[in-house]
């Protein structure tokens, strides 16, 4: 179904949410909905290894932690791409990274007009809708900002390299730039930290929409950029007196980075705090995911020092990937379609339809999160996606009144790199004019072993699958060039 469709279909327009004086709150108390809230959390670079109940001896996460003893966590939940933009696509669209508009880190690669988004589908269901975080899929002046695309409210950043700043000029809401104060321009310090701002904005959509149901889309920035802190922050005093040398800038990134990760998970923890203090916290369903997978920051101790031949963290000082209890690493990281680019974290919640304490190793992707809030709010999405619904993994077959159906395979490209997975097979080109490589998971996680010449005629259908996942890449439109980011600092 084009968006064109879609929207006919759904009988609303640019108004259809437009309140006086509020841009996506509906003033006054209501019937609680039926429906349930649905709370994404996308946290930017956190690694499947980076949560204490993963057992990181350094950084320490109890309440996402307990989120998985309330709910249930995945094993083999992975991103739809492996950067910041594609994966972030992918995501909001239900389409694999094979069919999705965007596919690269650029601004001037935004989504379509008709793309049609969860903000979309949600919005017809009836749901109030806001994004909080990095937007990264088409920057002001384009077709692809957030409020063309069913988002009541965005604020934050929607180039992600501006988010690479948390002390940045200024943040966008609804592609109006709202000055910051005492900022600037410098990476590393000013007087608005712009996470906090971001973080009250989510807190603030969740009160003001709490009588409604409400999609609240959180792709947080941390701990993501340039790392930065308040000196102020609870979390850095818990940190930065860590006899810790590792970092890449200063002394001091590897103490920032376990600070911000530890920031996050007590915000997260204030999230559920309210959502009780609120009385909705059994209507509300609550993700926590990475986007793409971890990198392996702080291989060399400390910055001052010349580098060493043989890096004394070969894993990254924190292991995003390295698996604390086996010593098997994900091959790979950030920016490539092995393992370590695509494997991340990911825990729901939803008290007394979840039941607490699982661990599901069922297969599962971005293109899976569309259909699957879908069947959570009673909607439809579009027809042309790539996902399967996961619901009956997550409430349960009996719940759901069906088995849950898996896919046939899973698909990924990134730039000439590109990935096939059936069941624990996976086939990986990983680069141009490459060979395809064979992995099987089951036995090789790390992807050490390739077994390519071994199953000639797996790696074959494998191949033809990958060959007819590619479909042209269509790009959006730039409307309007002097509102496009143009650097750092406020132009």
């Amino acid at each position: 179904m084009k968006r064109r469709d879609f929207l006919k279909a759904a009988g609303f327009g640019a108004a259809a949410f437009a309140v006086p004086g509020c841009a996506y709150a509906r003033r006054g108390r209501a019937k609680k909905p039926n429906k349930p809230n649905i709370i994404y959390i996308m946290l930017d670079e956190l690694g499947y290894f980076e949560l204490s109940c993963m057992g990181n001896k350094y950084l320490k996460t109890p309440n996402i932690d307990r989120m998985a003893t309330e709910g249930i966590r995945f094993t083999q939940a992975l991103a739809g791409g492996a950067v910041c933009a594609p994966t972030r696509g992918v995501f909001l669209t239900g389409l694999h990274a094979g069919h999705t508009t965007v596919r690269r880190n650029s601004q001037n690669w935004p989504m379509r007009a008709e793309d049609v988004t969860i903000g979309e589908v949600l919005k017809k269901a009836g749901y109030a809708t806001g994004g909080f975080g990095k937007w990264g899929c088409g920057d002001r002046g384009t077709t692809g900002v957030p409020e063309m695309h069913g988002f009541d409210l965005f604020f934050g950043y929607y180039n992600q390299v501006h988010a690479h700043s948390y002390y940045p000029n200024y943040l966008i809401r609804n592609s109006e730039k709202v000055p910051l104060e005492g900022n600037t321009g410098d990476y590393y310090k000013g007087k608005q930290y712009a996470h906090y701002l971001i973080f009250e904005e989510s807190i603030k959509f969740i009160r003001e929409n709490r009588d409604r149901a409400f999609f609240c889309y959180c792709p947080w920035t941390p701990p993501h950029g340039l790392w930065g802190i308040p000196e102020d922050d609870p979390a850095w005093q818990d940190y930065k007196d860590k006899p810790w040398t590792a970092g890449q800038r200063t002394p001091n990134d590897a103490k920032v980075y376990a600070a911000m990760v530890k920031m996050i998970d007590r915000q997260v923890g204030e999230i559920l705090a309210l959502l009780k203090e609120l009385g909705i916290d059994e209507n509300t369903i609550v993700f926590v995911s990475g986007d793409n997978g971890g990198q392996p920051y702080f291989l060399n101790g400390d910055p001052s020092k010349p580098r060493p031949k043989e890096p004394p963290y070969p894993h990254g000082f924190f292991g995003p990937n390295l698996n604390p209890h086996t010593g098997v690493r994900f091959r790979g990281g950030k920016g490539n379609l092995y393992e370590g680019g695509l494997r991340i974290p990911m825990i729901v919640r939803w008290p007394g339809k979840i039941k607490p304490g699982r661990v599901s190793d069922h297969l599962w992707y971005f293109p899976d999160v569309m259909p699957t809030l879908a069947e959570l709010a009673g909607a439809k999405p579009p027809d042309n996606i790539d996902g399967i619904s996961i619901v009956p993994t997550l409430l349960g077959e009996k719940t759901a009144a069906r088995n849950q159906k898996n896919h046939k395979f899973l698909y990924w490209e990134h730039g000439s790199q590109v990935a096939v997975r059936t069941g624990a097979f996976k086939a990986i080109r990983p680069g141009k004019n490459r060979p395809f490589e064979l992995y099987d998971l089951s036995k090789d996680p790390g992807e050490l072993n390739n077994i390519a010449a071994e199953h000639p005629d797996l790696l074959a259908k494998m191949t033809e699958y990958a060959a007819q996942s590619h479909t042209e890449n269509l790009v959006g439109k730039v409307l309007d060039k002097e509102k496009r980011f143009m650097g750092h600092k406020a132009k």
